[in-house]
């Protein structure tokens, strides 16, 4: 029977099964990752997750990462996996980076949406990268902004909008958050035919000040809410300053994940182009295992 290392790692109560693929010990042309992904992220009878992340060699100092949801589909990124993968990078490198070492270091990861960058702080006592610790990412510049689009869901015509993050989010505001049903009117819009074949995560939104909003998430490819989205934070926290009339230069807002960490997402705008997207929180190193391989 064949074995397998992997780290389970979180971000915001997001969490994943990450297998490093760059080593020569896993053999992936081995491994199906769709049909790993379903076994191994059961609850019930695997490790259990929202997803996987496969960490390939690409080339000099940029890696590739794969996501793959837990129903198996694979995803275009993943932002709270990002954080865990440069939690992981960081860890990783730490005996190999010279002496003199910064307070922050940047890994790169090639996405199927497109290059993204990852800062790793280091401890201020030890100087030393932790299995916890505070992950900035660096964004795509998101794409296909819209506001206001009609929907037809359960028999009432709603408004909701849209933006592209590197994972399409449509993004609806609320009241009493806490309230909504987010299982079935998410799963309504995340099938609608408007959004077909992809469809989209839908992000449930209410806005507590100009600065501050409190998001829930309803993922495709997990099929239900989780505690955090990291692109759906950022896809809410654009359409919201944007909605919120905000034409300042740079914004910067927290989003209040159902996990109930707080995220940091900052940004530069000019009208409805939005660039130097950055994502801040927390991820943690949870164990290291060994798996036999089915």
């Amino acid at each position: 029977m064949d074995e397998l290392e992997f780290y389970k790692l979180q971000a915001s109560g997001n969490d994943f099964i990450l297998v490093d693929a760059t080593s020569r010990k896993v053999c992936a042309e081995k491994i199906n990752y769709r049909k790993f992904a379903k076994i191994y992220c059961s609850r019930k009878f695997g490790i259990g997750a929202d997803g996987v992340l496969i960490i390939e060699p690409y080339r000099r100092t940029l890696l590739k990462m794969r996501v793959f949801n837990s129903d198996g589909s694979e995803a275009e990124m993943c932002g709270n996996g990002a954080r865990c993968a440069g939690l992981w990078a960081s860890r990783k490198a730490d005996g190999k980076l010279k002496p003199k070492r910064k307070k922050e270091e940047i890994f790169k990861f090639n996405t199927k949406a497109g290059i993204i960058s990852v800062k790793a702080g280091r401890d201020k006592k030890t100087n030393e990268f932790a299995a916890s610790g505070r992950i900035k990412i660096k964004m795509i510049d998101p794409f296909d902004l819209r506001f206001d689009l009609p929907l037809k869901i359960l028999r009432r015509t709603m408004k909701v909008n849209y933006v592209n993050t590197g994972v399409p989010h449509v993004i609806v505001f609320v009241q009493g958050i806490d309230s909504i049903n987010i299982e079935k009117i998410g799963r309504e819009i995340r099938f609608h035919n408007k959004f077909a074949p992809q469809g989209v995560n839908v992000n449930f939104v209410e806005v507590e000040s100009n600065c501050r909003i409190k998001i829930r998430t309803y993922e495709r490819g997990v099929e239900g809410e989780t505690l955090a989205c990291g692109t759906g934070a950022v896809a809410s926290s654009i359409v919201a300053s944007r909605k919120l009339g905000s034409r300042a230069p740079k914004s910067r807002l927290k989003v209040i994940t159902k996990g109930r960490e707080v995220l940091e997402v900052c940004f530069d705008a000019a009208g409805n182009r939005i660039k130097d997207v950055w994502l801040c929180g927390e991820a943690h190193l949870i164990y290291k295992g060994v798996l036999n391989l089915v």
